[in-house]
């Protein structure tokens, strides 16, 4: 993503995977909002200017008040069902303690408590493909 115009009709959404001690960082989207009420991983639309690391700095500031300390790979790409948004799930370690700015809530969750919670369509099927040990799904 540097400037150029895209040919590629799917918009990017960079999504945070922020785990502290086997828990992981989610947010619950804000009613009235595509997927209002739903959990999260914290990000948001990759601008045109922006690269993902960008995207990922811009939105957790905004959105939780946190800094990014590194980045790492990307984990997966999920289409999010009847919409042209494509989420991109990145490891990311953090600074700060995250404050719900753009969220109604946020918590930390483990691998088996997140695939019990109501998550947005793209993070749940992360959650099931990437964090959920095969023995458990349902």
């Amino acid at each position: 993503m540097c400037g150029t115009p895209r040919s590629d009709p799917r918009v990017p959404v960079v999504a945070a995977v922020i785990e502290r001690r086997g828990r992981f960082l989610v947010g619950r989207r804000p009613r009235g909002k595509r997927h209002g009420g739903l959990w999260e991983f914290p990000g948001g639309k990759v601008l045109d200017s922006e690269s993902f690391g960008d995207a990922i700095a811009r939105e957790l500031r905004e959105e939780l008040g946190l800094g990014v300390e590194r980045l790492g790979r990307v984990l997966s790409r999920v289409g999010d069902p009847g919409s042209v948004f494509e989420i991109i799930f990145v490891e990311v370690s953090v600074s700060g303690v995250p404050a719900p700015v753009e969220h109604e809530r946020v918590g930390w969750f483990g691998r088996e408590e997140l695939s019990r919670l109501a998550l947005a369509p793209a993070d749940a099927r992360f959650v099931s493909e990437r964090l959920t040990p095969r023995g458990s799904r349902t």
